[in-house]
């Protein structure tokens, strides 16, 4: 059996918030998002271009997605604290 990789991440939107989801391949995600076939919230133009701004990796889909529960119950200000933490320090959105 081959060992899977899940992944936590977080995109910065053009109009400035974020979003968090989870998946099995990063860049394959950030670019079914990129192409406005993503998750809904990613899909209204307002919101391109997107930033991948962090990504953890899990060794189960469960830690994954619990991580991801986490993150999105956070306020706002405690998630930039959590970024910044691992290492975020641009939180520029791409125009």
């Amino acid at each position: 059996m081959v060992d899977k990789n899940y992944y936590m991440y977080v995109l910065l939107t053009a109009d400035n918030t974020l979003y968090t989801g989870f998946t099995d391949n990063v860049q394959r995600r950030l670019a079914t998002h990129a192409a406005g076939k993503g998750a809904k919230y990613t899909r209204p133009a307002s919101r391109h271009p997107l930033k991948l701004l962090y990504d953890e990796v899990f060794t189960s889909k469960s830690d994954a997605l619990k991580a991801e529960a986490r993150f999105k119950k956070l306020p706002r200000q405690k998630k930039v604290k959590y970024l910044m933490a691992h290492g975020v320090t641009d939180f520029t959105p791409l125009s």
